[in-house]
């Protein structure tokens, strides 16, 4: 066994990790996890101040300090939630919205600049000679640090603002039927849609600059030249983008993008005995989980009460993660809990329904598990998310700043009672699990993959070294205008000359004959 270990270790690669915080860490832990149990070495790079990106007992972490302290970005993270059951006037959203973008870009820079100067934290990324990076690029520090360092990259991620993941990766992206992010439209859009989609479309250059555009004077000054936020992501090996197919609309994808979603969901494990006991007792009628995610920590009084008000409606035991002010009106088939084992309670075959917020990984659970899903989208990519369900017909969805208790109310019992919702989500499920390999195992293929062969350079469309006029054949293009119209003008001259010859000839054999007179 010991042999069998160093052997492994021998046999095993070294991976630098630039993670990204929050939910993002908790999909890509578990494939560094399974890294490691496959004998390579993980180092880890992380802020000394995180939401949930702990130290690990089975990788290395390497810290490094940060402007400012746990409980200011416990604070930050939270306010974000706590504002989404807030509906100021539209100027003042605006404000806030661009307000919210310059704070985050300002702090997450300023952590990146942390990192890059760190000089001892550096030289030991230098000296250590790894084989690969993999990267979350949401905010691209790891890019950065992929180009300083020379490492092929894998990019593991949910997605990047204004489509700049396909832009990257030379992807195309048909404005006719495939929607922009925050759009909250389907595929197969209406005319007043599509012209929506492409007004969004142009308008993603001034997006992208909003939010990248300090990390791109830091690329700049720390690689000693002008460098792009797209050139930089264009270097990627390997995309690994937790998407599937039944759950995104169909569109065109690269050789080097590989789709891996539902790798968080996990097998089924044993219930806690408290919870057994709450899922025995709810008798026939069985469960329905609530959960709004670990960033809506509190939710407004009245609007909580709504809420409460119509869990009391249905005969199901309502599991609800909820760590704010318990309101007056609970009822008494609802348990407030401060955690709950979501994966596990779906895959219960007592679960009812769903209740979720439309983060990608509770979206995924609720696809492996089969469950119906009720979507209170609160921000982000979540209204996306929630319409890409309904229109699966998997679950319905209401907007939390306007739903009344009577409308969450009807819509749950409609995912209950409605079997066509339980069908529709079982079909997607059935999909989504008949797969020849599992997420996990494929998005640790491809890992090993760039870390054997130092990247993947034969998966590279040759558009990367094509111009915008190249890429779009304008000047083959002009070219083959320039040659018809020239022929046209040749033939032209040619009719006309033509057509001169044969009337002056004719001219010259017609002419009048003099009467002599007498």
């Amino acid at each position: 066994i010991l042999f069998l270990s160093f052997w492994s270790l021998a046999e095993g690669g070294k991976l630098l990790v630039v993670p990204q915080d929050g939910s993002h860490w908790l999909s890509m832990s578990v494939v560094l996890e399974k890294l490691w149990e496959r004998g390579h070495e993980i180092v880890a790079v992380i802020p000394d101040a995180t939401l949930l990106m702990k130290r690990s007992q089975s990788f290395t972490i390497k810290t490094y300090p940060v402007p400012y302290t746990q409980e200011f970005l416990d604070s930050f993270y939270h306010s974000i939630g706590e504002r989404s059951f807030y509906n100021p006037p539209l100027p003042e959203k605006i404000a806030t919205i661009l307000s919210d973008i310059s704070e985050a870009t300002g702090m997450f820079s300023s952590t990146c600049r942390h990192l890059l100067y760190n000089e001892e934290l550096m030289k030991y990324l230098q000296d250590s000679k790894f084989d690969a990076i993999m990267i979350d690029p949401v905010l691209p520090c790891g890019p950065i640090i992929a180009e300083y360092l020379s490492l092929p990259s894998v990019y593991f991620m949910r997605g990047l603002p204004c489509s700049l993941d396909y832009k990257a990766a030379q992807c195309p992206s048909p404005f006719s039927y495939v929607p922009r992010t925050f759009m909250t439209s389907s595929d197969h859009m209406t005319f007043t849609e599509r012209v929506k989609n492409l007004l969004v479309g142009f308008s993603d250059h001034l997006f992208c600059y909003l939010f990248y555009f300090k990390y791109e004077n830091l690329a700049s000054e720390f690689l000693h030249r002008d460098v792009t936020i797209l050139e930089l992501f264009s270097q990627a090996s390997i995309w690994l983008m937790r998407y599937d197919f039944v759950f995104e609309y169909p569109r065109p994808i690269m050789p080097n993008m590989v789709y891996i979603g539902g790798i968080n969901c996990e097998q089924k494990k044993p219930l806690s005995k408290e919870f057994e006991d709450i899922v025995n007792a709810s008798g026939e009628h069985g469960i329905v989980v609530f959960s709004l995610g670990s960033m809506v920590s509190e939710i407004p009084m009245k609007k909580a009460m709504e809420i409460a008000d119509a869990l009391g409606s249905v005969p199901q035991t309502v599991l609800w993660r909820y760590t704010g002010k318990v309101p007056p009106n609970l009822p008494k088939n609802v348990k407030l809990v401060k955690w709950l084992p979501q994966n596990d309670l779906l895959a219960h075959p007592k679960t009812r329904a769903f209740i979720t917020h439309g983060g990608s990984h509770g979206v995924y659970e609720g696809i492996c598990n089969a469950v119906p899903m009720l979507l209170m989208p609160l921000f982000g990519d979540q209204m996306d998310n929630a319409k890409r369900v309904e229109s699966r017909g998997a679950g319905l969805t209401l907007n939390i700043l306007e739903m009344t208790s009577k409308d969450i109310s009807t819509a749950l019992k409609t995912i209950i009672n409605d079997k066509k919702y339980k069908e529709n989500i079982k079909r997607l499920s059935d999909l989504h699990l008949d797969r020849p390999i599992h997420p996990l195992d494929l998005a640790v293929h491809w890992v090993e993959f760039v870390m054997r062969h130092k990247g993947a350079p034969h998966l590279r469309p040759a558009a990367h070294d094509l111009n915008w006029i190249q890429y779009h054949s304008l000047d083959v293009i002009a070219f083959l205008l320039i040659v018809v119209l020239l022929s046209l003008f040749i033939s032209l001259k040619c009719c006309l000359f033509c057509c001169r010859r044969c009337c002056c000839k004719k001219g010259r054999t017609r002419k009048p004959t003099k009467s002599k007179s007498h």
